[in-house]
């Protein structure tokens, strides 16, 4: 038996209730007639066509947007905005809860006061920010490699402290040290090695996600970049790092370095004079190191190659391989007088790998070689790659180059007859010849070493004055010189003296079975070397300096095979003697230096005084001690 569910009361109707209904009846009533008529009129409205039909949609719809209007108008104007009313009922509210505001102004506090390298960094960005270099939200973090390609700048890198600057070496060769590619080659500011790229499948990249190494160099662009976030960093702290793979000076540099008397301080703690630092011996380049150390000593050379922009605007036809001699040495004479060096010592491995190529093989750091050689090579290819000739000067020829005139004439064999003899002295070929030539140095030739001792077992080994070797350019001694066909005697007489003059000694002469080496002491002053009785008589005249200073002075020691190099040079800061051998350097008196064999030797012009001043000071001086 089911059970019914209890009957509810009826509610007494509101009087809103009373008046919907009331309103609903006529409207149900209405609309009972209506349907009646339209069921009427169904046959008649279905003969008529679409258009009728797409009429009522059209008003449908346009309908349904009004009512859409209406309903976003009302939601307008129910927007919660509150009245001044509203407003001062909520704050009596609040004193009535016993609110209380604090009315009293905040503390302020005293900004502390910047450091240097804040203040630095801020100079910078306000810098960076008024040339558009920077936009105003480049703090934003990067959150994809797409947005880190746009290299964004950062100044807030957390990793600059792992940076270890007694690992940093950039003076070897700029390749990768997996790939061995040179193209956009970054420097890992923690480890020293070269790594190619810096994009997510690079060996930068990996590195810096194996090793946790993130500070990286763009070698190219002087660029530091940290990985894998791959953003820029920016920071004056970074500075001295740039200046050391590409130091630069400007016309004041140049012109007071040769009045700096101080040694400076490198990064580890060491002291050194720029341009006396060591060269580092990679198997056998000592050779190149001496000359190479003779040549950042000349003064109008090393201030030229200074200025990077003197030599990079020498244009050569493309791939030729001179374009990279100049370059290299530019750099290395750069490093040579680098006053904020890591440390007090430059490898030129860069240098000689030019030299390499250069020369077709034909000078290797591998293989011991004359100096000599070396120094001839360098001096013409580097004359050639400046875009230099007989005709045309470069900064080679207008520091080194003098002119001499030649006067040569064939002997006449002695086995000939009279007749014979007669008849070849009327001839042409037989007649004293003249001609004039450049030079861009002078070679000595040694006397013979003797081959026994001398009774008093004393002059073991030989010595012998400048003076008396400079006597084969006054003009009148004759020497003799073979050929295959004939022989010829030659003298010489200089036209115009250098500014730098070069001298060889001829110690080296290569026989049947080996090289042999003349062990002749060469005796000569340090300053006031004087070569007027070397000129011409119709160029003396034009010349008021004749008076020449030592800069740089080559030594040899041992065989040629197996002998070493080393080299001399003076400071001119401080007027200080200082004798270099590969890394090793160690200052020298002035009067040591005429005991070792000397090889190549470098003068400078003396332009203090004339000779006619030096005269009248030499007799002045006379007459005092009289």
């Amino acid at each position: 038996m089911s059970r019914e569910a209890p009957e509810k009361s009826p509610e007494p109707e509101t009087k809103e209730e009373r008046r919907r209904s009331t309103h609903e009846e006529p409207a149900k009533r209405s609309h009972h007639d209506d349907s009646d008529h339209k069921h009427s009129r169904r046959s008649k409205d279905d003969s008529k066509n679409g258009k009728s039909n797409g009429e009522s949609s059209h008003r449908t719809s346009e309908r349904d947007r009004k009512r859409r209007d209406r309903s976003r108008s009302r939601t307008r104007s129910r927007s919660p905005k509150r009245s001044k009313r509203d407003k001062k009922e909520e704050k009596d509210q609040e004193e009535e809860d016993g609110e209380i505001r604090d009315t009293t102004p905040p503390v302020v506090e005293k900004p502390r006061e910047l450091t240097a390298r804040e203040l630095e960094r801020q100079r910078i960005i306000q810098e960076e920010l008024k040339n558009g270099e920077v936009d105003e939200d480049g703090d934003e973090p990067v959150w994809s490699m797409k947005k880190a390609q746009a290299e964004k700048k950062s100044r807030t890198c957390p990793y600059l402290d792992t940076i270890d600057r007694s690992v940093l070496d950039f003076d070897f060769e700029k390749q990768c040290s997996v790939s061995l590619s040179h193209q956009n080659v970054y420097a890992c500011m923690v480890c020293g090695k070269y790594f190619q790229g810096r994009g997510t499948n690079t060996h930068a990249y990996t590195h810096a996600l194996e090793t946790d190494h993130h500070v990286f160099l763009n070698l190219q662009t002087l660029k530091f970049y940290c990985l894998p976030d791959n953003y820029e960093v920016v920071d004056p702290s970074l500075e001295d790092i740039k200046y050391v793979l590409k130091p630069t000076y400007t016309k004041e540099m140049i012109g007071s370095i040769d009045k700096q008397a101080r040694m400076v301080r490198a990064q580890d703690d060491s002291t050194y004079f720029p341009g006396v630092v060591g060269l580092n011996n990679i198997k056998a380049n000592d050779y190149c190191n001496v000359i190479l150390h003779a040549l950042s000593a000349v003064r109008p050379l090393r201030n030229w190659f200074l200025k990077e922009s003197n030599y990079l605007a020498v244009k050569r036809p493309p791939g030729d391989k001179l374009t990279l001699l100049p370059q290299r040495f530019g750099e290395l004479i750069r490093k040579l007088w680098n006053p904020r060096a890591l440390r007090t010592h430059v490898s030129p491995h860069e240098m000689l790998q030019a030299v390499v190529v250069c020369s077709n093989k034909k000078f290797q750091f591998i293989k011991q070689n004359d100096a000599y050689d070396f120094m001839l090579f360098l001096l013409t290819t580097l004359h050639a790659a400046l875009n230099g000739s007989e005709k045309r000067e470069s900064i080679i020829s207008k520091t080194f180059r003098g002119r001499m005139r030649e006067y040569s004439r064939k002997v006449i064999p002695a086995e000939d007859t009279e007749e014979e003899k007669y008849r070849k002295m009327h001839l042409p070929d037989y007649q004293e010849k003249v001609s004039e030539k450049p030079f861009l140095f002078l070679t000595l030739d040694l006397p013979a070493a003797p081959l026994y001792r001398d009774v008093q077992l004393q002059n073991i080994i030989p010595q012998v004055p400048l003076s008396t070797l400079l006597e084969k350019f006054d003009g009148k001694t004759e020497k003799e010189y073979r050929t295959y066909n004939d022989n010829i005697m030659k003298r010489y007489e200089l036209l115009k003296l250098p500014e730098f003059l070069i001298i060889s000694y001829k110690r080296f002469q290569k026989n049947q079975w080996f090289v042999e080496k003349n062990p002749t002491i060469v005796n000569f002053p340090i300053a006031n070397v004087d070569l007027y009785e070397c000129l011409a008589e119709d160029v003396r005249a034009e010349h008021k300096y004749t008076t020449y200073d030592l800069v740089a002075n080559v030594v040899h020691e041992g065989t040629f095979e197996t002998g070493n190099y080393r080299i001399q040079i003076v400071h001119q800061g401080s007027g200080k003697w200082f004798e270099l051998e590969d890394l090793h350097v160690k200052d020298m008196l002035p009067q040591m230096i005429v005991l070792a064999e000397s090889y190549v030797q470098i003068w400078r012009l003396n332009k203090e005084k004339t000779r006619d001043e030096r005269a009248e000071d030499d007799g002045e001086g006379q007459m005092e001690t009289a």
